[in-house]
């Protein structure tokens, strides 16, 4: 095992994640099931080809992927986009890559938090909301602080009752179609494409479903937790996409199979109660909902991991205040005040809607995304001199640059609440680091690995 200090006393990360570990921590946070949630309003986008987007969605996902695992190669340590800009362009530019980061990492466990208070007092509606907002950031919080080990294995039951749920539903569809449900056969192709099908719709789609996968990257937070990680993590990172888009993939198909139209749903945009009511019942739909707690408590867990090691390469860096960031439990190795302030602030779910709440995220993962293939292109192709010869070009220019391109596509897509808040935030790290720097006289601080 590897020493738990470093040379100088400090305590640092212990290195125990494998594989199966990082990748179960992955598809937790990319919460699976979420295939449910987004149906209804890609199926009408698509005109009735779902798992075609999802198929679309996941090769341009991949670009990007493949863009992380060169980063991490060459930058084995914890921060993700952060530390891959930092290093690879501009410590100026890392920080605000990072500032952006942060605000989607520290709203997705609130968000988790909000989505389990609807979840269960609809379940439960003579007890008052809160408690089940505090009851859910507490048991989150308490899991995290005490090892990412803890997580793991909690993240792998979480993701094995997804497994299996999605794997009865499958079941009861066939069984259904098979019958003469929708389609009426489970052996046709019918959901990718017919007569009618056009690109444009499935390319709008996919743009749609791009941010089901948003997520895949907050692996490599994981870095310093991990044995090998220049040789795991980016396993993980391609695996996480991979598997994720499979399960989208399989799944979608028996819905839309099942599902021809969205005319049957009385509300496309929350269709998930309605399927699962249509395809096992009513006992089923109330065993399907109580399983999207289980994935909420999932992607939770997973949300609040990788936002407090974040959080902590940014206070190591002493960009944010090192002495309550960078530090970490002398037994437990984890960010336990990093996790207690992540906690508090999804106690806000207590007072938010859902509506404001999602309208908020996806402008810090796009902006990552996006310096992540920047990063390979400058790092990789320009100062390492990695230009010559075709396979180079391809690899360290043509690849990041069509994830670059489809990134810009999703922004296009971006909502404009998003667009607004993610612009004030990022205006407020500006004006942060123009403090931090001197008026961008001087580098930001920063951590160099012993």
């Amino acid at each position: 095992m590897q020493p738990d200090h470093s040379a100088n006393g400090n305590v640092q990360f212990r290195k125990s994640l494998r594989l199966w570990q990082v990748v179960i921590i992955g598809l937790a946070y990319l919460t699976p099931m979420t295939v449910f949630d987004t149906f209804g309003i890609v199926s009408g986008i698509t005109a009735g080809h779902v798992p075609s987007a999802y198929i679309l969605a996941l090769l341009g996902i991949l670009f990007t992927a493949v863009s992380y695992g060169t980063l991490v190669r060459r930058f084995p340590q914890s921060g993700s986009a952060y530390t891959y800009t930092q290093r690879a362009m501009n410590p100026h530019m890392g920080f605000l890559v990072g500032w952006a980061s942060l605000l989607d990492y520290l709203l997705l466990p609130m968000i988790n938090a909000l989505l389990a208070k609807l979840y269960l007092s609809a379940m439960f509606p003579e007890v008052p909301q809160w408690i089940w907002v505090a009851g859910f950031v507490t048991l989150i919080s308490l899991i995290n602080m005490r090892s990412i080990n803890w997580v793991a294995s909690f993240n792998g039951l979480f993701v094995a009752v997804q497994v299996v749920i999605m794997a009865v539903f499958a079941y009861l569809c066939i069984r259904g179609l098979n019958q003469g449900e929708g389609l009426g056969t489970s052996w046709t192709l019918a959901p990718f494409a017919d007569d009618q099908t056009q690109l444009n719709t499935l390319i709008a789609g996919a743009t749609v479903l791009c941010f089901s996968f948003l997520g895949f990257d907050a692996v490599t937070t994981l870095s310093e937790e991990t044995r090998q990680p220049e040789k795991v993590i980016p396993r993980a990172i391609f695996l996480v996409a991979l598997i994720g888009g499979a399960m989208f993939i399989f799944i979608s198909f028996y819905i839309q199979a099942y599902f021809p139209t969205i005319a049957r749903f009385h509300d496309q945009e929350a269709a998930l109660p309605e399927i699962a009511l249509y395809v096992g019942g009513k006992l089923f739909q109330s065993i399907f909902l109580v399983c999207t707690v289980i994935n909420t408590i999932a992607s939770g867990l997973a949300s609040q991991t990788s936002v407090s090691r974040l959080l902590y390469v940014m206070g190591r860096d002493n960009v944010i205040p090192q002495g309550l960031f960078a530090r970490l439990h002398p037994r437990y190795k984890t960010p336990v005040l990093n996790i207690a302030v992540v906690g508090l602030i999804a106690l806000s779910a207590i007072f938010f809607d859902l509506v404001t709440a999602t309208s908020i995220i996806n402008f810090g993962a796009l902006v990552a995304f996006s310096f992540v293939n920047l990063s390979v292109i400058s790092h990789c192709y320009l100062r390492e001199g990695l230009n010559k010869g075709l396979a180079n070009k391809i690899k360290y220019l043509v690849l990041p640059t069509i994830g670059f391109c489809i990134i810009a596509r999703l922004w296009l897509n971006l909502d404009v609440h998003s667009l607004l808040f993610g612009g004030v935030w990022a205006l407020g790290g500006v004006l942060y680091l123009a403090w931090l720097t001197k008026a961008f006289r001087v580098a930001p601080p920063s951590y160099i690995a012993e």
